[in-house]
């Protein structure tokens, strides 16, 4: 008997060719096609008669051939078919362009559904190229996501094979599905796929977003309650007011709110899971400072761990010149470190003698040993997964953890991401912090931006140019950061008299550094770049940035970028280019042209874009569903999420029998995601 496990190849109509094609779908196994769900259906149940269906409607009508396919080479390259078919309501014609393989299965005298759009007069009707299939077909018919060489209707036999599989028992228990009215999981998958009728496909939609979002949650749930555990590294001597006595500004009331609430859970003598989210400059880097200096006041270590070498080296920078004044140790690990400083640096931490590291993933390699980690911080948490966090935590038996994100995550989308962390929010800015101008323009007067770029450099200002993309792409057409910095700097260009720097992700290490170091020195005047400056880069003297292509972000990673200028003393001003006319798009840049909040811009780029696109990669940690959509399925979530919460209070580890399947769907989900 074949099962949810079982390869897709072996599966009746597929093979080894086929398993190829299903795997760029991300389809290995029968189970995995089974959750392979349409993404639309086909009515072929409402059938029409032909001359009381409405005209240029796609619609169903079931006819009998009523005479000879004619069959007629009308020049090189196309073969036309035509032939009469006939309903209780009169005769009408179709016609098929170049489909030999369908005019030869069709006989005259049977009857077929034609299923297309109408055209023709009064008196007469005509279905030019319609989809032809069996009356034995009729119903609600589904639509496939497909890929060249496996179009949706090969999916759709496949499946029909798929269906004979012996499908697990139900993981959700049997008294959440009374509870909440959901169907079994057979009757889900059978009706999803080929849906008896529209209600038994809204039922079959229901039970699986449920268990999607109910899975999930459940999952995040049990993972938090396994965190609620006893520590070792308490904290007992509360220096805050000593941190702020020597730090050389004021913390805003929301930063200080911050570093209460993470102390208040390090001191209760359990364990610390906390995110602190804010906007871009918003200061989560001095929260974390002030909890990596009382930690070590404690005689705990502290790890800081951030997504770029660029970041771990100026946060490293900016901790050191602070602490190391107060006799805390810090100490600098990067993969890019030679072998006697990397020794060194390991020696140090193993020992004790560092009370504070900062590095990039290198801190997480198993060469790492710390002494008594007693503290775990992540930097921009959405760039991380769940597992990396983990992974440093594991260094320890039982440190604090805190995560930070300057990506505004809406409340919608926290409850999903964040669900195993208690989240703090700074919602204020440090005094003195500009206000950014913005403007969005086509491309029909990038002149006149690149002129206000030269009045700022001439200013003794500095600059940048993003592009969305790296090299040249021809399916794009857009124009890449290493052609524009070629452009601009040629002999004619516009900016051949400045010093301009070129930086991107397939740089290596090394070149990195020397360009942001000569930006960050003011050797480098302009920099044209990729997204990479979208974190870690801080240069206050910075003033304009001008964004190309503008639509191919998403808004909340176009406040991140804007979020570069602006910190320094100069009024500064960023500019969108787009030479998109489409209104949805338009309205998209209007938001973020007239915003400066970063969670009011997250709140509506997830409005007009949707979960699936709103942070824009897959590195943020945010799953990818099957069917389940976070914004429009949010009244579900929450209802998952009190189901998910109501069992695990009844029983925290799922250990009873009712929920083992539970159990095993929830680390089967957890090791695909993380």
């Amino acid at each position: 008997m074949i099962s949810f496990d079982t390869d897709i190849k072996y599966l009746k109509g597929v093979g080894e060719k086929r398993a190829e094609l299903f795997r760029k779908l991300g389809i290995d196994t029968i189970g995995a096609l089974l959750r392979f769900y349409p993404r639309g259906y086909e009515d072929w149940g409402n059938i029409v008669t032909a001359y009381d269906a409405p005209m240029e409607q796609i619609v169903c009508i079931k006819a009998r051939i009523v005479s000879d396919i004619n069959e007629k080479k009308v020049r090189q390259n196309m073969t036309v078919y035509r032939f009469s078919a006939a309903d209780k309501s009169g005769e009408f014609s179709v016609v098929l362009f170049n489909n030999k393989y369908l005019a030869n299965r069709l006989h005259k005298g049977s009857e077929y559904l034609f299923y297309g759009k109408l055209g023709g007069g009064v008196w007469s009707r005509e279905m030019s190229s319609p989809e032809i299939s069996e009356v034995s077909t009729a119903g609600i018919r589904p639509i496939y996501k497909a890929v060249h060489g496996l179009p949706s209707k090969t999916t759709e036999r496949i499946m029909k094979n798929a269906l004979a599989a012996n499908i697990p028992e139900d993981p959700i228990p049997s008294k959440i599905r009374e509870k909440y009215r959901l169907c079994e999981l057979r009757f889900a998958i059978e009706n999803i796929h080929f849906p008896r009728d529209k209600e038994a496909l809204i039922r079959a939609r229901k039970r699986l977003v449920f268990e999607e979002l109910f899975i999930l949650q459940t999952g995040l749930a049990l993972l938090k309650t396994s965190k609620n555990k006893k520590t070792d590294y308490v904290i007992k001597n509360n220096c805050f007011d000593e941190f702020k006595g020597f730090l050389p500004y004021s913390l805003t009331s929301a930063q200080i709110k911050a570093v209460e609430d993470c102390l208040s859970d390090m001191m209760s003598g359990r364990l610390m899971n906390r995110l602190v989210e804010g906007d871009v400059g918003s200061g989560k880097t001095a929260v974390a400072a002030a909890l990596c200096y009382i930690t070590a006041r404690n005689g705990y270590q502290a790890a800081l761990m951030a997504p770029t070498e660029i970041l771990a080296v100026q946060h490293y920078k900016n901790l050191s010149a602070l602490l190391e004044q107060k006799g805390i140790s810090c100490v600098l690990l990067t993969g890019s470190m030679s072998k006697k400083a990397r020794l060194e640096a390991l020696f140090s931490i193993v020992s004790g003698e560092a009370s504070v590291i900062i590095g990039t993933h290198a801190i997480i390699s198993e060469s790492v040993e710390f002494k008594n980690l007693g503290l775990v911080v992540t930097d921009e948490q959405h760039r991380f997964g769940v597992a990396q966090r983990e992974r440093l935590a594991e260094k320890s038996s039982s440190p604090h953890i805190l995560v930070m994100s300057a990506t505004p995550i809406p409340q919608t989308l926290s409850h999903v991401i964040y669900g195993d962390l208690d989240i703090s929010i700074i919602d204020e800015y440090p005094k003195g912090r500009q206000k950014i101008e913005s403007f969005c323009i086509n491309g029909s007067i990038r002149k006149r931006a690149y002129n206000y770029i030269k009045k700022h450099l001439d200013e003794g200002r500095q600059g940048y140019i993003v592009c969305p993309l790296v090299e040249e792409n021809e399916e794009t057409k857009l124009i890449s950061a290493e052609e524009y910095y070629k452009k601009i700097t040629a002999p004619n260009g516009f900016f051949k008299d400045y010093k301009v720097g070129l930086l991107h992700g397939r740089m290596k290490a090394k070149e990195k550094d020397a360009v942001m170091k000569s930006f960050a020195d003011g050797e480098i005047k302009l920099l044209v770049c990729t997204t990479v400056v979208e974190v870690g880069i801080d240069v206050p003297n910075a003033a304009i940035m001008v964004i190309e292509n503008a639509e191919r972000f998403g808004l909340s990673q176009l406040h991140q970028l804007r979020g570069r200028i602006g910190r320094g003393k100069h009024q500064s001003s960023c500019i969108f280019i787009t030479d998109s006319t489409e209104p949805h798009t338009l309205k998209r840049l209007d938001v973020i042209k007239n915003n400066s909040d970063g969670f009011k811009i997250a709140n509506e780029d997830l409005k007009l874009r949707g979960p699936g696109d709103f942070l824009g990669n897959r590195q943020h940690g945010l799953p990818r569903f099957n069917i389940a959509d976070i914004f429009s399925d949010f009244e579900t979530l929450k209802t998952a999420g009190v189901a998910a919460k109501e069992l695990i209070e009844e029983d925290r580890s799922l250990a009873l029998p009712e929920n083992a399947l539970l159990k095993e769907e929830i680390s089967r989900l957890y090791k695909r995601l993380f």
